[in-house]
This record gives C-alpha cells, sequence and structure tokens, in this order.
C-alpha cells in the first residue's frame, strides 16, 4: 500500500492549529523567526504530543514583516547557524520528541537551488544534528546533497504550489504561483503520490517522488483543505501515516 505523510506549518498565529493538529501526521512548528514565540512553541508542541503527531523545527528568515518570504543575501555559514540555532530552540521544548527539520520559505528556496547554501546547512546538521529527517523539496538539490552526506530525507510535494519544468515551485511572486482550486490540488496530489508525476505550468510532466505532503497552515481554507485531502488519499487506497525512512 502506498503512504504519504502529511505534515503542516503550524504555530505561526494563524489561530487553526487546534482544528490542524488531528489531521496532519507531522508538525513543522515555527522557531520565533518568521513567526512564532516560546508561548507558541509549547502550545504546539503540547498539541501535537496530545495527538500524537511527529514535531519538527521550522527554521525561517528572522522577518515578521515579511513572515520569512523575502529572499536576503546570506552566506553558507550564516545559512548553518540560522538553522542550528532555532533547531535548538525547539529542543528546548520539545527535547527527544524533536525528529525533523524543514526551513521555511525564502531560506527553503534558496537552500534547495544553491549548492553553498545547501552544504552549509548539510554540513552542520551532519555534524550536530545527525538523527534528525530532514524535509527537502522532492528532487531538489539539498535533497541530493543532505542524502550524499548520510542524513535520513524526506522528499517533499506541495498541493497547493504550482511546479516549473525543473521541479521547482513557481515563484510566489507570479500569479500562477498557488493552487486556488480545491479539486486541481487534490488532482495534484494524487498524481504526484500514484504516478509520481506532477505537470509543470508549461505542461511537462515532472517525475516526482512524493514521501510527505505539505499543507500550508495559514491558508484560509486549511482546515478544509486537510479533511479533504485525508478523505481523497483514504479512498484512493493511500494510508496517511508519519514518513518513515
Amino acid at each position: 500500500m502506498k503512504r504519504i505523510d502529511l505534515n503542516c506549518d503550524l504555530g505561526e498565529g494563524a489561530g487553526r492549529d487546534a482544528e490542524l493538529m488531528p489531521l496532519v501526521t507531522s508538525a513543522n512548528i515555527a522557531c520565533g523567526a518568521h513567526a512564532g514565540n516560546l508561548e507558541t512553541m509549547i502550545e504546539t508542541v503540547e498539541l501535537a504530543v496530545k495527538h500524537r503527531v511527529m514535531i519538527g523545527a521550522h527554521p525561517g528568515y528572522f522577518d515578521l514583516e515579511h513572515f520569512g518570504r523575502v529572499e536576503r543575501e546570506i552566506t553558507p555559514q550564516e545559512a548553518g547557524r540560522l538553522v542550528l540555532m532555532q533547531i535548538e530552540q525547539l529542543f528546548e521544548v520539545a527535547g527527544a520528541r524533536l525528529r525533523h527539520v524543514k526551513l521555511h520559505g525564502a531560506l527553503y528556496n534558496q537552500v534547495s537551488r544553491d549548492s553553498r547554501l545547501a552544504e552549509g546547512v548539510v554540513s552542520d546538521l551532519a555534524r550536530l544534528w545527525p538523527d534528525l529527517i530532514l524535509f527537502a523539496l522532492a528532487g531538489s538539490l539539498l535533497a541530493r546533497t543532505a542524502s550524499a552526506r548520510g542524513l535520513r530525507v524526506a522528499e517533499e510535494v506541495f498541493a497547493d504550489r504550482t511546479y516549473q519544468r525543473d521541479g521547482s515551485l513557481t515563484p510566489r511572486g507570479q500569479p500562477d504561483a498557488l493552487v486556488t482550486d480545491e479539486n486541481a490540488a487534490v488532482a495534484q496530489v494524487l498524481s504526484m503520490v500514484q504516478r509520481g508525476v506532477v505537470r509543470a505550468t508549461d505542461g511537462t510532466e515532472v517525475v516526482i517522488t512524493a514521501e510527505t505532503l505539505c499543507l500550508h497552515g495559514d491558508g484560509p481554507h486549511a482546515v478544509a483543505m486537510a479533511q479533504r485531502l485525508r478523505k481523497e488519499l483514504t479512498a484512493a487506497g493511500i494510508a496517511v501515516k508519519p514518513f518513515v525512512a
């Protein structure tokens, strides 16, 4: 039976964490940079424990104003330190329950495509947090770099984002970056999980590995979308379960 992990970005102050948590299998918890604070980290970890949801750190740029979605000039050393600092902050709350790490927003996209940044982040993770699973954009340079260094990688796909022919996500600044139609999002997910392909914006079918599926918790219809995805995946005979390397 095919299976997929359903991850969600939580602890970001959207007010829907309590509704979303029972519907997902992994929680990416904001660590106070692009969103969140110590109080939200504690509350979100407690919710995850209550619902037996896997806990992950969600590091991004220190950028509350733009929600960490604006790219910056950054060195590999700075990228590594930024990620380590936020992992350590969540570890202070979650302890041994901390299971994975997934970068956020602009940092996620930059490290996914830049070999120097990927190596900077991966080398620090391999040195200090080798047991954490890295959630990385499916087929990305980051995923390949981490796998080559022996880290466990969950290749991530998106229900609500469109793709380019090279497998990258369409930049948010472009008008067709988001999949806003629920039926189209479900169809895209089923294609990625069942067939291992996603249709890019130019019509190209891109081969893709789907091990964990991202649902953005800050969307206005996030809860309804999570419910729909659970229903459609189950009906298709796909088990929604935490990622197992």
